[in-house]
């Protein structure tokens, strides 16, 4: 796995890649948390937090993405592979701010059903 000085180069990267108008309103930024984060609903230690759009009255809009998470998920990866999940998650996350900002709730939608398939998976087991 790279180290986290390398993590936030490539995120700074891929930052770079999405057009001005996203960082509108993103006044706290992207935030690289150096620990993992296990999702309030997971039931067997595997749900990782990858990132997350945040919105705090204190810290504004803002963006995380936890590093910890991508070691433990994805890092037997080579840097291109990891690359390449980093710049899913930090898009996905961009589509929250947007989203939020146009008053649409779609990809909460998506995420939710998410969480529910997750559910009901880990009833099976």
């Amino acid at each position: 796995m790279i180290s986290i000085d390398r993590f936030e180069e490539i995120l700074d990267s891929l930052a770079e890649e999405l057009p001005p108008a996203f960082f509108d309103g993103l006044n706290g930024g992207i935030v690289v948390e150096p620990g993992a984060r296990l999702h309030p609903e997971d039931r067997h230690g595997d749900l990782y937090v990858m990132g997350e759009y945040c919105t705090d009255v204190a810290m504004g809009h803002y963006i995380v993405l936890y590093y910890g998470s991508f070691r433990r998920v994805f890092g037997t990866l080579d840097e291109r592979a990891l690359t390449e999940e980093m710049r899913k998650v930090l898009r996905h996350e961009f589509r929250h701010h947007v989203e939020g900002r146009a008053g649409v709730r779609d990809l909460e939608v998506w995420d939710e059903a998410q969480l529910a398939a997750y559910r009901a998976n880990t009833e099976e087991r």
